[in-house]
């Protein structure tokens, strides 16, 4: 008896929380599974459990895709500028400054000249995280300065590209460098030269109906989004019900716009592959 008139009253025990740091763990969009963001981070940003690929940094993208210290950057110096001055809930200077700072980058891509496998080429690699990657005058004219200084000097082109679309703060502008790259690119077919693109999620809008899909062979990551305009608004121009996942790498490979699906883990060594065989060529 003396057992329970002696019960402890436990509602009023205070169980304190075991400090846990912030940041630590992520939830897969794919799998749902949670998993720490280290091992997600030395996977290439790939989860451990599903291979979903999440978005790769700019850095780590170009370290990817060049020999250790070999990556030199081109074209830095162009940078964008309010043509139209335009205005809104938020001027497109006081946008790009938000953006430079959030990414410690100046534009939406970075090009430059590298080593890949020992083979001098030119790279160049769009960032989501910037204004979505949208295509500007900057980006158009580093793009067209990639191309037209490796056909200058004898180099194949890879470009990683990803793109919401067109920058609208820059109206019609914008849309010319479809044009403008493109005809660089033709340039660079014309000696002989290879182009690789990698499309990588999501490649939408203008880029992708022009440089993004110009290439030797095309090359697109797992799941990634491609397309130029999105589901609802194709539905509601063609009035049809649309094939599900018509828009992802693997339904657009098996009908014949993408080369290969190839895994963020495998790309380095098939981008080598594919060049020493259009090179060789």
């Amino acid at each position: 008896m003396a057992l329970f008139g002696n019960k402890k009253n436990y509602s009023s025990i205070t169980v304190k929380k075991r400090d846990v740091p912030d940041g630590l763990w992520m939830k897969c969009p794919s799998c749902g599974e949670i998993i720490y963001k280290e091992e997600v981070k030395a996977n290439l940003e790939i989860c451990t459990k599903c291979d979903h690929h999440f978005i790769l940094p700019r850095q780590d993208r170009i370290n990817l895709l060049s020999d250790e210290g070999s990556f030199v950057e081109w074209a830095g110096a162009i940078k964008s500028v309010d043509r139209l001055g335009f205005t809104g809930q938020q001027s497109y200077i006081d946008k790009l400054e938000v953006n430079q700072k959030k990414t410690g980058w100046d534009d939406a891509i970075t090009v430059g000249g590298c080593k890949l496998g020992g083979r001098d080429i030119g790279l160049g690699v769009m960032d989501f995280s910037f204004l979505g990657a949208s295509m500007g005058s900057v980006v158009g004219e580093r793009v067209t300065y990639l191309i037209e200084r490796c056909t200058a000097e004898g180099r194949p082109v890879l470009i990683s590209c990803a793109s919401g679309g067109a920058r609208m703060y820059e109206g019609l502008l914008s849309l010319m460098q479809m044009a403008k790259t493109s005809a660089a690119l033709a340039r660079h077919a014309e000696a002989g030269l290879p182009y690789i693109p990698i499309l990588t999620h999501p490649t939408m809008a203008g880029v992708m109906a022009s440089f993004a899909t110009l290439g030797d062979v095309i090359i697109a990551e797992p799941e990634a989004l491609i397309g130029f305009a999105g589901p609802r608004v194709i539905k509601e121009t063609t009035q049809q019900d649309l094939p599900e996942g018509f828009q992802r790498s693997e339904f657009l490979q098996e009908h014949g716009l993408i080369d290969m699906v190839v895994s963020r883990n495998e790309l380095r060594d098939r981008m080598i592959l594919v060049l020493e065989y259009l090179c060789d060529k």
